[in-house]
């Protein structure tokens, strides 16, 4: 199966190099000319992965119509920005793999959601999990959930995506592996945040498991299954994001911690922390389907700059005792 990636950052450009692990050509996307040239020139995405020597199998390109030969497209595009790629890309019903991990502004539509409504005939599948790209680059052992309805489709991404280092899991439930990976990044800030302040590790193990509650109800009410969220793509990657300052999520959080506004840790990135745009429309999903998230709002109050970070806190510690569930 010849396999294109959409997105030459770090997570695009470190899937690409999987996929050219068998020696096959691999074309790579990306709208940033210097990112282009350097891939083909130098081999290395100086940009988003450098330090890391890429497959000469991949050749960057900025013309999505280089990719028209393609069996299948692993879309790597942050979030917010799917629907206008899509849009302009025209798969028609190639299979779209989907690795951007997030909620779409204005519709609270999940990638999948979007991808079928900008592209009906396109079949879906969701990649998603415990992964630092860098890591994966470097073929370092990474385990991913491979979500798609399509057991035999599934299969056949499965075996193409598959290598000695990379295991992907299947899955059917498109939704639990999506909500996993937007639920977790939003955690992951408020993970940072206790980094950032000093509270120390019982207070970031006590958040990891309460936010996981809060991924689970919301998950539940949107239609995943409890398993699916449990294990690599909603427990799994949780856990790795919270714990690491590679997590570009993790490390706005320390930031704010730390007395910093939003807009000053973000200023001058060309990376994308997800977390801060899917943190209010998270919020207003779950709000609309009355689930509880008090994790979640006070990250949402954080990024908004209006509360001091001591005053919720403070919030999050006073409110009433209750069940575990």
């Amino acid at each position: 199966m010849n396999v294109g990636v959409i997105g030459a950052g770090a997570w695009g450009t470190a899937l690409a190099q999987v996929l050219a692990g068998d020696g096959r050509p691999v074309a790579l996307w990306a709208r940033e000319a210097d990112v282009v040239a350097s891939i083909n020139d130098a081999h290395v995405n100086t940009t988003f992965l450098p330090d890391t020597p890429l497959d000469p199998a991949i050749r960057a390109t900025d013309s999505l119509a280089a990719l028209s030969d393609c069996e299948a497209l692993l879309l790597v595009t942050p979030a917010q920005h799917l629907r206008a790629i899509l849009a302009e890309l025209q798969p028609g019903a190639r299979p779209l793999v989907l690795c951007a991990k997030g909620i779409e502004a204005g519709t609270m539509q999940l990638m999948s959601e979007v991808a079928r409504h900008v592209c009906p005939e396109a079949p879906v599948a969701v990649l998603s999990g415990p992964t630092f790209a860098h890591e994966v680059a470097r073929g370092l052992p990474t385990a991913v959930t491979l979500a798609c309805e399509d057991n035999d489709l599934g299969r056949a991404l499965a075996q193409r995506l598959a290598c000695g280092s990379f295991r992907p899991y299947l899955s059917d439930d498109v939704i639990g592996a999506e909500i996993g990976g937007a639920v977790k990044n939003v955690l992951a800030i408020a993970c940072g945040v206790v980094e950032g302040l000093g509270l120390g590790q019982n207070a970031r193990a006590a958040l990891i498991a309460r936010g996981f509650a809060e991924m689970t109800r919301f998950g539940l009410a949107k239609g995943a299954r409890a398993e699916t969220l449990a294990g690599l793509s909603g427990l799994g990657d949780l856990v790795l994001t919270c714990s690491s300052m590679a997590s570009r999520n993790f490390s706005l959080g320390k930031g704010l911690g730390e007395g910093n506004s939003a807009a000053s840790v973000l200023a001058g990135s060309r990376t994308v922390a997800e977390g801060a745009f899917t943190a209010p429309v998270l919020q207003e999903a779950a709000r609309t389907l009355a689930v509880e998230m008090p994790v979640v709002d006070a990250v949402c109050a954080l990024l908004e700059g209006a509360v001091p970070v001591s005053e919720v806190v403070s919030g999050l510690l006073a409110r009433p005792l209750r069940t575990e569930a």
